[in-house]
């Protein structure tokens, strides 16, 4: 029976290198860890911090709520707090055999699900806002193109 190879040690990053790979600044990288939503995996002998694969993918998420989705830090770290806290119960979940404590869990658990909803929502609903804003502009551009249309002395009043 051969023994398996061992696991090749993870390679960290410094936050330049994840900087570069993820598209954010070292400065964003370094603010995001002030206000809680990320923290290095390591730091080097000489205090830099070090990054692992999970940090890069976290960067990702969050670069991807606040650029494509729209999302402050705040409803950001909202949403990173509820998902940590899920895999958190989800962990105590299987441990515990105690139907008291499950349920505690679980009802934690919907509490937070309905509040992402709500937060989720409520973008939609910003964004359904927005949508109608544009659209009532561009009906009335629309408006006035076909007035110039029907009218072509209508064109040098204006």
């Amino acid at each position: 029976m051969t023994a398996e190879p061992a696991a090749a040690p993870e390679r960290l990053l410094r936050i330049q290198e994840v900087a570069g790979e993820v598209g954010l600044t070292t400065r964003s990288i370094r603010y995001y860890e002030e206000i809680g939503l990320l923290e290095p995996a390591a730091r080097s002998e000489g205090a830099y911090r070090l990054y692992d694969a999970d940090d890069v993918e976290r960067l990702r998420f969050i670069k991807g709520l606040r650029d494509d989705a729209g999302f402050s830090l705040g409803e950001i770290g909202r949403l990173l707090e509820d998902e940590v806290a899920r895999q958190r119960n989800r962990e105590r979940f299987r441990s515990t055999s105690d139907a008291a404590e499950r349920r505690a869990m679980l009802v934690d658990a919907i509490e937070r699900i309905d509040r992402q909803v709500d937060t989720l929502r409520a973008k939609i609903g910003r964004l359904e806002a927005m949508i109608a804003e544009s659209s009532a502009r561009r009906a009335h551009l629309v408006e006035h193109r076909a007035e110039l249309d029907a009218d072509p002395a209508a064109r040098h009043r204006r």
